[in-house]
This record gives C-alpha cells, structure tokens and sequence, in this order.
C-alpha cells in the first residue's frame, strides 16, 4: 500500500476564481518502499480531503496585534489559558495519476465574513505569518506490481505544516474586494438603514453610513454649542 507524504511548497492568489481562492502548491510523494522492479505502485488517483487549523500559539504578537485580537482571546495577560488553535476551513482536491511524486494546487476557499473567527484573526495581523497545520484524509486508488486496481485510505495522522504570510492573504484579500470590508447586520437594521437611503436619495451604502455617521457627529456637537451661547 502507498505512504504519502505531503509538504505545502507555497500559496499564491488563485486568479479570476468566481468565488475568493488561494491555491496551496502541494506536492504528494510515495516514501513507500520501491517494489522489486524497483518502481512505486502507481497512484491512478487520489480523493483528497483537507482539514486546515490555524495554530495561534506557534507565533509571536505585536501590542496593536493583541488589541485587535482581544475579541478573540480575551487580554493579553489571560492568554496563556486562551489563547488556542482556531478552524479555519476544509478543501478538496483531485489529484491525478503519478508514480513517485507530483505538485498540484489545493484550492482553499476564504472568506471576509467577520462573524468567522478566522477571518478576524487574519485581519488583525499586522505582518509575519500565519501558522497553519493541514491534516488529510482521503482515499487512494492505486495499481500494485501486476496492475491490479487497489483502494485504500489516506491515515489520519497524515499532516502538513506550514507558515502562510500575512501578505499573501491581504493581497488575495485586495484582488477579490479592493478597499471593501464586509458588515454584517441584522435584517431590521439593513431595512431601517435602506428606508434612509431611498428616503435621502443616497445611491450606495458607503453613502448613507457616512450620512448617518456625519448626523451624529452633529447631534453630539450640538449641545456643547448650545451651552456655549
């Protein structure tokens, strides 16, 4: 049966995906031992499933980092009992037929809702890193010495770590929504802020938040210079 290994050589922004992608340079390597003709058992396939984990413990934070965390993990002080490894996503890949070894691109899926605690954790970087550990499963179809099809099942135990930069995720970040963030609000609220917007003639939602943000500045200003006539 197959041993694969597998190791993430890097990770770049997937470029016109419909949906926001990085794509991890992941290369498969049969450590099985040749058989007598000195070859691996082909792989004619591999289903590969991916559960990938942000370990937040294996990287250092800088102050304006640990503020913008403090969502997440509480005050620095208490982060030695809070501080802990964090879902990120899961992704699938079909990799095709190969002997010893082979790279493919492993599609991980992002997201910018701030209701994900991952998402929250990237945008509070401010550089460095980001400490990830992918942990595999799947199933292999292979061909032993006389050519016979064979299943069998990625181990559990099977993993990768690696380090993703914090650059790469902003600048997949900036492809996908250039100078957006996403809010997320409840239904009442959207219908309120949309009846003052068509009410106001406002054309886009920047528009009407900086409406709104402008009157209350203006309400809280009001009765300092009222005091002061």
């Amino acid at each position: 049966m197959p041993d694969l290994d597998f190791v993430v050589e890097g990770a770049e922004v997937a470029l016109h995906s419909v949906s926001p992608l990085l794509l991890f340079k992941l290369r498969v390597t049969n450590m099985k031992t040749p058989n007598a003709s000195n070859t691996h058992d082909e792989i004619a396939s591999l289903a590969l499933h991916c559960q990938i984990q942000i370990e937040a413990t294996r990287r250092s934070y800088e102050p304006v980092d640990q503020a913008r965390l403090s969502e997440l993990f509480g005050v620095p002080q208490r982060w030695s009992q809070t501080l802990r490894t964090l879902l990120w996503t899961h992704a699938n890949a079909a990799v095709p037929s190969f002997a010893d070894t082979c790279t493919v691109d492993l599609p991980v899926p992002c997201t910018f809702d701030f209701n994900v605690a991952a998402t929250k954790y990237f945008d509070a970087l401010g550089d460095g890193e980001i400490p990830l550990m992918l942990q595999f499963s799947g199933t292999i179809f292979y061909r032993d010495s006389d050519g016979t099809l064979q299943v069998a099942r990625v181990p559990w135990h099977k993993e990768a770590a690696f380090r993703l930069p914090v650059a790469t995720w902003r600048a997949m970040r900036d492809y996908y929504y250039p100078n957006s963030a996403w809010l997320c609000v409840q239904r009442g609220v959207y219908e309120r802020l949309e009846r003052y917007r068509i009410e106001r003639g406002l054309t886009g939602w920047d528009e009407a938040l900086t409406a709104l943000l402008d009157d209350s500045r203006s309400e809280q200003a009001w009765p300092a210079q009222g005091g002061l006539q």
